[in-house]
């Protein structure tokens, strides 16, 4: 599973952002269906308003036209004809008897109704005294109440956009602020701890350092290992908190660094721990192997992966250490990741196991580099069976 395009490693609050904006997206388009669903039916409305009142001013003059010729003995001949509207005379069972309307699917439950592009308007002559008969009046519908109301849509729409954007913007930062709050008050509280670590982890190696050419008791020896171990996981997360704090103004100088030996020299940086938990080492490093990197960020980099596979191992465990022309693979066989987990393993502040400590940093820091210098992250990992996290590369070289 790749780790390194942005998804993997963003932060929780981008994901409650983008699960807000989900929201608010979902919920804007349904506001905007709905004003634009009643706008469309209040310009329909309006447009057959018009149409009749248009067509019952037209029928004051044409009835009394139907009354007569209704009177004069029905000629079919002679019925009259309206020159602005068709028309059509429709007897008590609803069908058509004469005129220049062939519909016989007129809804005349409606006075006036929309169908098929053409407006009719149904007139029962009953109240004029011409017993059950209905008339009905027929025009083209041109259609340009739609066009206008798509006009009016498309503006008044974008500007509804644009309010719902501005609000939606407004609105997650108020979401955002009180994390972002907290993050920064955890980012101030680990550079004030990260400054008061310095002066006595140093001052512990230094004097341990000092004290490896004394002839000490084997009990003793032990002790000083202990502590030696102890000092150094401090003295990795005081590297790792000051990277991750002052990444921004750290000075970069890329060099063509030999990972090989750095590979072996941080394996040695690490190997009381690694004793101390009885972890069988199964190496197979190709020699000269050249990549052009920071040498500050490379260790962080190799550090990372190298401690978790040690903190996550059991004891007696293995770690497979992997690293040839194409990338460097670090395996152990511990506790694993849930599988729920391990696409947020490599997010600021999270940890697979809260039962094994760290402040959840050391992989955000791998993503960050991978990320700086193009490299790609996969990792596999399964519960109770163990974790292989692999960094590949484009543009190694190996100089033998």
């Amino acid at each position: 599973m790749s780790a390194t395009n942005a998804s993997g490693i963003n932060s929780a609050k981008y994901r409650t952002l983008k699960r807000f904006l989900t929201l608010y997206g979902v919920m804007s388009v349904l506001i905007l269906a709905l004003i634009g669903t009643l706008y469309y039916q209040f310009q329909r409305a309006q447009m057959l308003s018009s149409h009749r009142l248009a067509m019952q001013l037209q029928s004051e003059t044409y009835i009394p036209r139907v009354k007569q010729w209704l009177e004069s003995g029905h000629n079919l001949a002679t019925f009259p004809h309206d020159l602005a509207y068709k028309t059509a005379l429709y007897g008590y069972d609803k069908d058509v008897l004469v005129g220049t309307i062939q519909n016989n699917t007129l809804d005349f439950n409606e006075n006036i109704a929309l169908d098929d592009h053409h407006i009719h308007l149904v007139l029962p002559l009953s109240p004029y005294g011409l017993g059950e008969y209905y008339l009905v009046f027929e025009t083209y519908d041109d259609a340009l109440w739609r066009t206008q109301f798509w006009i009016h849509a498309a503006l008044f729409g974008s500007l509804l956009v644009l309010l719902l954007a501005l609000v939606g913007f407004g609105l997650s930062r108020l979401l955002l602020r009180p994390m972002n709050e907290a993050i920064t008050l955890l980012d101030d509280f680990i550079k004030d701890t990260t400054h008061e670590l310095n002066t006595p982890v140093s001052a512990i190696l230094t004097n341990l350092e000092s004290l490896g050419d004394t002839d000490f008791p084997e009990a003793v020896q032990k002790k000083l290992k202990r502590i030696e171990i102890a000092s150094r996981t401090i003295s990795t997360l005081y590297d790792d908190l000051t990277y991750l704090i002052l990444n921004h103004d750290l000075a970069i100088h890329n060099i063509e660094l030999d990972l090989s030996a750095l590979v072996c020299e941080r394996i040695e940086y690490f190997r009381h721990r690694i004793e101390q938990k009885k972890i069988q080492l199964s190496l197979h490093i190709a020699e000269n192997i050249v990549l052009t990197i920071d040498r500050t960020k490379a260790t962080r980099l190799i550090d990372n992966l190298l401690s978790n596979a040690i903190k996550y191992n059991r004891m007696g465990g293995k770690i497979t250490i992997m690293l040839d022309i194409d990338g460097l693979c670090i395996e152990d066989n511990g506790i694993g990741i849930p599988h729920d987990m391990i696409e947020r393993v490599f997010e600021r502040y999270t940890r697979a196991d809260k039962s094994v400590g760290g402040f959840g940093i050391g992989l955000h820091i791998v993503a960050m580099i991978a990320v700086e210098y193009n490299l790609k992250i996969t990792i596999e990992s399964e519960e109770k069976k163990g974790t292989k996290i692999c960094v590949e590369w484009k543009h190694a070289v190996n100089t033998l």
